[in-house]
């Protein structure tokens, strides 16, 4: 069963399971619950945004693998999976690599020139270079990397020939592996006090969950701009819209929300993020091209079946007990 997607389509995934001999279903499940009572009998699963918890393990008596469309996990309890004797897999991030790595820059770029407020003044007829005020050149600036993974690496690389001083931290990522990379390892506190233009590319784990708070955001430079190409929630948006309003923080610019409006079912644009000059907001789309769509959507699927086959998956989650 596909538990949810939003790509228009489950082609390329019923292909790949009818070839292997099994039949698949499709839901736009919006709970756990809309994935019991439609998954009761399915034997794998496939997630892109639905929650897949301990409770639902325990109603999921045929489920055998859950493979998650990309590369992060946080939906799925990994734990209990394991508890349960579910196999998890993932996409390893290179399916999305050069995608994200050039959304973040875009981002940084459109929020450091003002590209936004500019697009809307002059749409609304006003033409005076001054709306933007104040730019900062980008030569010579703090550029720093919440996260120093294979995106981080490529986000630096793009943002080295823009002169940019180059920052990360990254606690399990060795310090000389990131000097090799020609940018300086700091610790959390240098990379947020010291940064012009911060770039989260981190995991959302429980350490990381709400790591950009009131607290974290108020020792930023009020020059700073935050940029999130990583999960909505490690940055608590109620904090970071009143430190944007109140001029404590200069622009943000998000590939996501706190609320991660794609999993949930009504969702309306009443966050104040939406509504501010200075804050630009994509819909978590920094992994879209369609090349990497095709891909994700064939690693997920391939996975599931391999599971299915007693074949070991090539991006494993978990370990099970043999």
């Amino acid at each position: 069963m596909i538990a949810d997607s939003d790509f228009g389509d489950v082609d390329i995934e019923r292909a790949i399971a009818e070839e292997a001999g099994f039949a698949l279903r499709a839901q736009q499940c919006k709970s756990e619950e809309e994935v019991v009572r439609y998954g009761r009998d399915a034997d794998g699963i496939l997630t892109q945004y639905a929650h897949i918890g301990s409770a639902a393990m325990d109603r999921l008596p045929n489920c055998r693998v859950i493979a998650r469309y990309g590369t992060g996990v946080d939906i799925v309890d990994v734990d209990a999976a394991t508890r349960h004797g579910i196999q998890v897999t993932n996409a390893p991030s290179e399916w999305c690599a050069e995608e994200v790595a050039d959304h973040a820059i875009a981002l940084w770029l459109c929020a450091a020139r003002k590209i936004n407020e500019y697009d809307a003044s002059t749409r609304a007829g006003e033409w005076q270079w001054q709306t933007g005020e104040p730019i900062w050149r980008l030569r010579g600036r703090v550029f720093g990397i919440l996260g120093f993974g294979a995106i981080a690496r490529l986000i630096a690389e793009r943002a080295r020939p823009f002169g940019v001083r180059l920052r990360s931290h990254d606690p399990f990522v060795d310090d000389e592996r990131i000097r090799a990379a020609g940018v300086r390892p700091v610790s959390f506190d240098e990379l947020v006090e010291d940064s012009d233009y911060l770039v989260i590319q981190a995991p959302l784990t429980p350490d990381t969950h709400h790591l950009f708070d009131r607290a974290t955001l108020a020792r930023m430079k009020p020059t700073a701009m935050l940029v999130n190409t990583a999960r909505g929630p490690i940055v608590a948006d109620a904090a970071l819209a009143d430190a944007l309003t109140s001029g404590a923080l200069a622009g943000a610019a998000l590939d996501d929300l706190e609320e991660e409006p794609a999993k949930l079912r009504d969702w309306r644009p009443v966050n104040p993020l939406l509504h501010l000059p200075n804050a630009v907001v994509t819909p978590h789309a920094a992994y879209y091209s369609e090349q990497s769509l095709r891909a994700v959507r064939a690693i997920a699927a391939q996975e599931a079946v391999r599971v299915l086959t007693g074949q070991p998956p090539q991006s494993p989650v978990n370990t099970l007990g043999r």
